[in-house]
């Protein structure tokens, strides 16, 4: 789209509502605890698979969570203390992997959800790992780009032997990405003994392609939520072509998914981000967006749409609703707002158990996170066995595999929500219980 298009006015109804939208004055819902969540739905779903009794003792609990204090000298001399931590909920089918993110809300509740998380994104989607997720409690944005590189390297550092390249795989999150990846990457191999670092690269995913990543692995989780959307449109016989889509987020997840649905026809008409909210009539282009955010560092400014506000936003009539921003944001006020046909979670756990029971009430299709946003893990696992087997994969072959697994996937929990008469998120978690209870009856419990 190009620059000197006319902006689109918002229909009357949304401009009479509309503003710009700052920071400060985006409503800021009370931080609900994401892992009371988290514990709802694992109960939900064992309760209905009568899941072993022993089993669901294990996994409903972590086997590890670090928390790690550690100073870091800024750039004018003083020292700052950060906390960091890394959660490690299960490895019963292989080495702990997750990402790690930057974010002032970072604590151990919210960390404990998000590795039990990709537990079940492992199992549903049947990649030989288990499930861990860490990070850092700060704002990125108030640091330099050489106090950032201090704070990974430290933390790498604090961190210790607690990740491994056949232990615990971290891979990129919020406000995390190659080149923070790559920073831990030269930290965790320089303090290997020189034979050992060679054999060593995989330690992280989600590299710079030039540091052993993989390509394909920026766009893979976007990718991973657009192919489960066409999947859906499928089995609906709904033409994507001319649909139209908002995204709550425009990030790595949110921008990638919004540039690949306009690939495929569809309409991008609002977007809303930590700096606001915007809206066009005429559709808005994803990469031009894109390309303002990375420069702006967010939509808030877009002279090519109309600002709105959060609730506008919220309540714009679409049929595709894509969140790829943070937890809790379709809950018991705002679910009512929605007026799409679909619900694809890129984030995770954007709907709390109350927004659930409104979606499934009032008839709008959901595609849960632990499914919808599982090709940022698949693609981890290709980029880890290429750095094991010293390959290189082109995109079309990375692409392809991705498809082939999460579509798997895909059909796995929408027989199961079939079968179980139940909705798609309970169904998603009875498949990764049942992997998982198999995995443990098989091996046994040491001693």
């Amino acid at each position: 789209m190009s620059s000197k298009t006319v902006v689109e006015k918002v229909p009357k109804v949304i401009s009479e509502r509309a503003e710009q939208v700052s920071v400060e004055q985006m409503p800021k819902p009370v931080k609900a605890s994401v892992y009371d969540n988290v514990t709802k739905q694992f109960n939900k779903a064992a309760d209905l698979m009568k899941l072993d009794r022993n089993i669901r003792k294990i996994l409903a609990t972590t086997m590890n969570e670090i928390v790690v204090h550690f100073p870091v000298k800024m750039d004018d001399g003083r020292i700052e203390i950060f906390t960091g931590y890394r959660v490690q909920h299960n490895n019963a089918q292989g080495p702990f992997k997750g990402g790690l993110r930057f974010h002032p809300d970072v604590d151990i509740d919210e960390v404990r959800a998000l590795a039990t998380w990709m537990t079940w994104k492992a199992a549903i989607t049947q990649i030989p790992f288990g499930g861990a997720k860490g990070g850092i409690q700060f704002d990125p944005s108030e640091y330099s780009r050489t106090e950032l590189e201090r704070i990974t390297r430290r933390f790498t550092f604090a961190l210790g032997d607690t990740i491994g390249p056949e232990y615990d795989i971290p891979a990129p999150d919020v406000n995390t990405n190659p080149q923070i990846m790559a920073w831990i990457l030269d930290t965790y191999i320089s303090l290997r003994p020189p034979t050992r670092r060679q054999n060593d690269l995989h330690v992280v995913t989600g590299k710079p392609v030039e540091a052993g990543g993989s390509l394909g692995r920026d766009k893979a989780t976007g990718q991973g939520v657009v192919y489960m959307i066409e999947e859906w449109a499928k089995d609906h016989k709904f033409d994507l072509k001319g649909a139209t889509y908002i995204v709550q987020g425009f990030g790595n997840v949110g921008s990638w998914a919004a540039r690949l649905m306009q690939l495929l026809g569809s309409k991008l008409i609002a977007v809303e981000d930590a700096t606001g909210a915007i809206y066009s009539v005429r559709g808005l282009d994803a990469k031009h967006l894109a390309a303002h955010v990375r420069q702006k560092g967010g939509v808030a400014g877009y002279k090519i749409a109309e600002p709105i506000d959060h609730e506008t936003f919220m309540r714009t009539k679409a049929d595709i609703f894509i969140p790829a921003a943070l937890e809790n944001q379709i809950t018991v006020e705002t679910a009512p707002w929605l007026m799409v046909k679909l619900v694809a979670e890129g984030a995770n756990g954007p709907t709390d158990p109350d927004g659930d029971e409104i979606l499934q009430s009032r008839g709008i299709d959901l595609i849960p996170d632990i499914l919808c946003n599982s090709g940022g893990v698949i693609v981890s696992y290709f980029e880890w066995l290429q750095n094991k087997r010293s390959e290189s994969w082109e995109l079309e072959e990375v692409d392809q595999k991705l498809h082939k697994k999460i579509i798997s996937a895909y059909r796995r929990v929408r027989d199961t929500a079939r079968d179980h008469q139940t909705d798609w998120r309970t169904a998603a978690y009875i498949v990764a219980l049942c992997r998982l209870e198999r995995v443990y009856k098989e091996r046994g419990i040491f001693p």
